[in-house]
């Protein structure tokens, strides 16, 4: 793998994280009013104990440009100074046009190209900052908003409970821009196993309660469908020798990870793997106890409460590692950017 910032004059910093995830709070009692579920089966095998879920009316757009202007007011800069809006999203609020557009309508941007990354969901928090990265890199664009955005609970069978004692709904921006030379994100490290295709996807598939009434998602006869157990050994199985891989590539070890940050599918699953890897807990951050499996914003989301924590510094070696449907997994090391850093658009 040809490490492209290393060759540039400049690096691709993350300038701020922004996040928004929707008001109403689903507790594990909550979820066993309507589903066969206990709150004690969901902690000791899940590790979630809230979640939050959108509102009938309340969109993935919704979300992501509340999360857009989120990280540009933790910048301090202006939404119109963005360059480029990219949405990762297996849930847009129509098939057309692009997520990243009705964001930008809703964020006020105007004037700049927006569109969308489907990595499959969850993978998109690596996938996606990928892609935006690489037009930073490509010395055309100055100040990219990297939007991670799905409204996963829409998609339920409201009678399943593999998928709805573990995912949220969420929203998270990566707002990257210039940094110093030999600071910010590298290119990625991604995989996808065509193999495992049906291990978790959306299936279409009109479904019916019990009495014969039909039974519809938002999305109407589509459905999320997910075998935990073949995500959860799929993980431990290859994660760990990825991360491995993937530091060998930067012809780094695992001990010059000063945070690494998982994608945030099971409580429990982030620290094994850690173990794994050969960290100690320490060394990682999770948030999918109090939000649950918010998809391809965990990874950010989880990210901005280190930063807010004081836990990243300049200098640090970050590592992000996403991994979900398809089963697409990917990496990416950073050398995190520090304000002074930052050369601000031109």
């Amino acid at each position: 793998m040809t490490n492209i910032a290393s060759e540039l004059p400049f690096g691709v910093g993350i300038r701020a994280i922004g996040g928004h995830v929707p008001e109403q709070v689903v507790t594990n009692a909550d979820l066993e009013k309507r589903l066969d579920t206990t709150d004690e089966w969901i902690t000791r095998h899940i590790g979630v104990v809230t979640r939050r879920h959108s509102a009938p009316g309340e969109w993935t757009s919704d979300l992501g440009a509340a999360a857009l202007l989120d990280a540009c007011d933790r910048a301090g800069i202006s939404p119109h100074s963005l360059d480029l809006v990219i949405c990762g999203t297996y849930t847009p609020d129509h098939m057309i046009p692009a997520a990243a557009v009705g964001i930008m309508r809703k964020a006020g941007v105007n004037g700049v190209p927006g569109f969308d990354v489907n990595s499959g969901g969850c993978p998109g928090g690596v996938f996606a900052l990928d892609v935006g990265t690489k037009f930073v890199q490509s010395g055309h664009y100055r100040r990219v908003a990297v939007v991670l955005a799905d409204t996963t609970t829409k998609l339920f069978d409201p009678e399943d409970r593999n998928c709805g004692v573990i995912f949220g709904d969420g929203a998270a921006c990566y707002l990257l821009e210039r940094s110093a030379p030999q600071t910010g994100v590298t290119s990625a490290l991604l995989r996808s196993d065509p193999a495992t295709y049906e291990t978790a996807y959306v299936q279409r598939d009109p479904r019916t309660y019990a009495d014969g009434s039909p039974k519809k998602s938002f999305f109407g006869d589509n459905f999320t469908y997910m075998h935990g157990r073949s995500v959860r050994d799929f993980a431990l199985d290859n994660v760990p020798g990825f991360v491995h891989e993937l530091m060998e590539s930067h012809a780094m070890t695992v001990e010059d990870i000063d945070l690494i940050v998982f994608h945030q599918a099971n409580y429990h699953l982030i620290h094994l793997l850690t173990e794994k890897v050969g960290l100690p807990p320490e060394k990682t951050v999770t948030n999918v106890e109090r939000l649950g499996n918010t998809s391809g914003a965990g990874v950010p989301l989880a990210l901005r409460d280190a930063v807010d924590q004081g836990r990243v510094k300049p200098g640090d070696v970050v590592v992000l590692v996403s991994f979900g449907a398809g089963m697409s997994h990917g990496g990416t090391v950073i050398r995190w950017a520090g304000e002074d850093d930052f050369t601000g658009p031109a």
